[in-house]
């Protein structure tokens, strides 16, 4: 018997995840759930879940969350929004939930991070400080399979 039906199966696993990571990245100030993105790809939501945490390392939430912070810490650095505009500005509805990940992620509060990246970033190029200032979730999580990225 040939595994080459389980690897074609794999591959088109693989480009659904894509398709669901790029969407994410496109749309992280929309509202999105894994329910959603998984009627989108025609998967159920515990099978898309399941899949994507194999091949990303995270959940789709987890994922969606850390494009949300990593756009909030660069309007955060342009400090021209508060905290809270820029809560909603990158798709979150609740403050709570969005300083909490914000903090588990940055490591810091919001408030916090934009008073000091304020002056620590204030000579940068902007593309250098998103560089030097880019949150690394699940530095520990082991890396699965190739071409995932």
């Amino acid at each position: 018997m040939s595994s080459r039906p389980a690897a074609e199966q794999r591959l088109s696993d693989l480009a659904l995840l894509r398709r669901v990571r790029d969407r994410i990245d496109r749309e992280y100030a929309q509202p999105l759930d894994v329910e959603a993105l998984a009627r989108g790809v025609n998967l159920s939501a515990g099978h898309l879940s399941r899949q994507f945490r194999i091949a990303y390392g995270e959940s789709p939430y987890s994922y969606l969350m850390t494009r949300r912070i990593e756009r909030a810490m660069a309007l955060l650095r342009r400090g021209d929004l508060s905290v809270t505009e820029v809560c909603f500005e990158v798709g979150c509805a609740s403050l709570g939930t969005f300083s909490t990940r914000f903090t588990e992620l940055v490591g810091m509060p919001p408030g916090a991070y934009r008073r000091q990246m304020a002056s620590e970033t204030a000579e940068m190029p902007p593309c250098v400080a998103k560089q030097v200032t880019r949150p690394v979730r699940n530095q520990e999580a082991p890396v699965t399979g190739a071409g995932l990225a």
